[in-house]
């Protein structure tokens, strides 16, 4: 089964001091508005309207949570980029994505949204060094590309992977389609080895924890 097969919502904030205490792990997605995310979630989960997909870019103005199989979350957070969305509103927006970005705690890894057709916009390259400036990993779906050639798709993710060198080992890169429902074993696996590498830390951290004073003083209190 997916990953993310038969997630449930949750909730939904309009800012991160409205979401639940920080545990567990939280798989956030974000894009520029229009670029697909929302049909890329319900792809990926199997249900045709879990995310709500507008004709309107720029409505979805709350960060929404989904509550996955395993007990991670998926957080969806609000498109941006949208050009007539008032500057106030376009301001605090990044205000809000800027926070949860680079200050939740148990936030794992974020899975980034692109048209396959203009990647690495100006606000895109602005989330890349918000969140990479964390140390956590970042997995870009390049959206749509039903609607490139096999030749362009190819041209594409070569052009994107080579833009993004520099943050080799910490970024990676893959083409999805929600249409064809292409990518999604990929995109799975990616965010799974996020969730079992955090595991898999945590708990050689847990070992290496010295012994507690109890134990040092032979169980001797005052």
């Amino acid at each position: 089964m997916s990953l993310f097969r038969h997630a449930s919502f949750e909730i939904s904030v309009a800012k991160p001091s409205g979401l639940p205490p920080p545990s567990g792990h939280e798989i956030a997605f974000a894009g520029r508005s229009n670029a697909g995310k929302s049909s890329a979630i319900n792809t990926l989960v199997g249900h045709t309207r879990l995310a709500f997909v507008s004709k309107t870019p720029g409505r979805t103005q709350l960060i929404n949570v989904f509550r996955m199989k395993n007990g991670a979350a998926l957080v969806d957070l609000p498109g941006y980029g949208y050009a007539k969305v008032p500057e106030a509103i376009r301001r605090q927006w990044q205000g809000l994505l800027e926070d949860y970005l680079t200050r939740r705690a148990n936030l794992t890894g974020l899975v980034l949204i692109m048209d396959s057709r203009r990647p690495l916009l100006a606000l895109d390259w602005q989330m890349i060094d918000w969140f990479a400036s964390t140390g956590r990993p970042i997995h870009c779906l390049l959206t749509k590309s039903d609607k490139l050639t096999r030749q362009e798709q190819a041209t594409t993710l070569h052009a994107t992977r080579e833009a993004l060198a520099n943050f080799a080992g910490q970024v990676t890169v893959q083409l999805f389609s929600s249409l064809k429902k292409t990518g999604m074993e990929e995109v799975g696996k990616v965010v799974g080895g996020w969730l079992d590498e955090t595991t898999t830390n945590a708990a050689e951290a847990e070992k290496e924890t010295p012994p507690v004073l109890e134990e040092a003083t032979g169980g001797l209190t005052p």
